[in-house]
């Protein structure tokens, strides 16, 4: 990821690896499903995606220029919020991975999440295919966070 896409480039590193999660399928069957410990579990990412930002309280365009580049990025987010936190809301914050996976809605969040996902990737110049960091890599790339 350039460090140099927006100002607060570890909120934005937070936010993408929760969208990143959310939208490969593939992913949540390999690493969700089993509970692979080095990914976390769906409520840690919902942490990252809405923790310190407070995108479950605040439109992403609140971040326009620090975390997203521009309108459309915060939209894309906003959507993939809405959709993630409907699904959280009807599940619970603890339930098991199949949970979420299996709910009606989960196809939605995986769609709005890959779509926020790859529009941040391509403005940050990464490949939005490669599997995602684990919680590790990313403590490392934002320095602890």
């Amino acid at each position: 990821m350039r460090q140099n896409t927006v100002p607060w480039w570890r909120w934005r590193a937070q936010v993408r690896s929760s969208l990143h999660m959310f939208g490969d399928p593939a992913f949540q069957q390999e690493c969700w499903l089993p509970g692979r410990a080095e990914y976390g579990t769906i409520t840690d990412a919902v942490y990252r995606l809405v923790g310190d930002t407070w995108l479950d309280r605040w439109s992403a365009a609140t971040y326009i220029g620090r975390i997203f580049v521009d309108a459309d990025e915060a939209d894309a987010v906003d959507q993939a919020v809405l959709a993630v936190l409907a699904v959280l809301h009807e599940v619970g914050e603890d339930a098991p991975p199949s949970a979420y996976l299996t709910h009606p809605g989960w196809g939605d969040v995986a769609q709005k999440a890959r779509a926020a996902h790859e529009r941040l990737a391509r403005a940050d110049e990464d490949d939005a295919d490669r599997r995602p960091d684990t919680l590790e890599v990313l403590r490392i790339r934002t320095g602890g966070r």
